[in-house]
């Protein structure tokens, strides 16, 4: 069942949060895993299946207040048939791998249910309720991960945003393609952030091989002999995020002035690299492009046997650029503030962290009540600074 069926309609959504199984096939909806007693005394577990209509983008109240149970015969724990709401055993094929066992009949007071949720909750408890007085422990709710449709971007539903009540407010980033150019220690946190979210497709962008450096600033934790093997940045970071994201494209080749002009046809692109030469010639091209960006600095200096240091996030929306000339160096001098080299995991997520909730205040997911295009973090100080706001 496409993810956007069941966010639009609140009964299937409450059926999902909940931890049913619910699977679609044609025009039946499926509760998997319900478990019931058979003749034996054994619990056991069927599936429940009712019919199911869409009004849109929006599932149709019930047309019928009866369901199709696919398993044996439902007893109580005594072994007697269930025949208060079994009305008959037709064993009907009703395609798709579905068979039809037994046609089930409980009519609500009223003589029909609401919604999906009110019908397939009362029959789960009527099958449930001999199963749970032998074992308590014996449940419906399975939270197993839900498995989308062939057109959408994650393996497995975003179960997160749904029960958080803000998938249609993630739909803001399902057409967007996304660059990150750089997976060093913030690219590569970025990647995390950003692969968790429903944007069409993510591009990554470096040359460079993962080195043992690499896993001491990075998220996850690579083998020792995965790093024998010195695979590329792009293609690790690809394999281990298109576990969730489906659409990761890696580019094992650097940005420079001669392909740079392939980053035109992208929405927003993180800008994540440490030669203030090369962030230039992007920002300078993209501005020219008029495509958005988040540049991202890290400063770190030793003074006094302790760390001190600066993390900036410069942004562009494509049309507000009159910032960068001052914000982003174009010289490669080894003093400057965001050319060192000492990185530490948890500041490169905080690098990360606060590029991508810029990218999101950009693109309307936070509220942003600022809307500052650079701003700069002081470590030590604990000193949040923002600045260029939009005029």
């Amino acid at each position: 069942m496409l993810q956007r069926l069941i966010n639009h309609s609140p009964d299937l959504k409450r059926l999902r949060d909940e931890g049913y199984e619910l699977e679609r096939r044609g025009g039946y909806l499926c509760i998997h895993q319900v478990p019931y007693v058979n003749s034996d005394g054994r619990i056991l577990r069927g599936t429940l299946i009712g019919d199911i209509t869409f009004t849109g983008e929006q599932a149709s109240p019930p047309a019928s207040h009866t369901v199709h149970f696919m398993g044996e015969v439902p007893c109580h724990k005594d072994g007697q048939r269930m025949d208060e709401i079994i009305h008959s055993s037709p064993n009907q094929d009703l395609g798709n791998d579905l068979m039809g066992n037994h046609y089930f009949s409980s009519k609500p007071p009223s003589g029909r249910y609401d919604d999906h949720y009110e019908r397939f909750t009362r029959y789960v408890a009527l099958l449930s309720a001999p199963a749970k007085s032998i074992d308590p422990s014996v449940s419906a709710l399975t939270f197993k991960p839900f498995v989308d449709d062939e057109d959408e971007v994650f393996h497995y539903f975003d179960s997160s945003s749904s029960r958080a009540n803000i998938a249609r407010l993630s739909e803001i980033f399902e057409n967007q393609r996304i660059a990150i150019i750089g997976l060093g220690g913030s690219g590569s946190y970025i990647l995390d952030f950003v692969s968790k979210t429903c944007v069409a497709e993510i591009h990554l962008f470096d040359a460079d091989v993962l080195s043992q450096h690499n896993a001491f600033r990075s998220p996850g934790a690579p083998s020792l002999e995965l790093l024998l093997q010195a695979p590329s940045k792009v293609d690790y970071f690809q394999g281990i995020y298109s576990n969730m994201h489906k659409r990761i494209v890696a580019h094992r080749e650097f940005i420079t002035e001669q392909n740079v002009q392939m980053l035109a046809g992208f929405d927003y692109i993180f800008i994540c690299v440490d030669r203030n030469s090369v962030r230039s010639m992007i920002a300078e091209n993209l501005a020219n492009l008029g495509v958005a960006f988040i540049d991202v600095g890290l400063g770190i200096n030793i003074q006094d046997g302790k760390l001190v240091g600066t993390i900036r996030t410069t942004a562009s929306d494509g049309s507000k650029i009159d910032h960068l000339v001052k914000r982003i160096s174009s010289e490669d001098v080894e003093d400057n503030d965001y050319a060192t080299n000492i990185q530490i995991a948890d500041l490169n997520a905080t690098n990360a962290c606060k590029a991508v909730e810029k990218w999101k205040k950009m693109c309307g997911f936070y509220l942003d009540e600022v809307g500052e295009f650079h701003s700069t973090y002081t470590i030590s100080a604990g000193l949040l600074v923002n600045g260029d706001f939009q005029k």
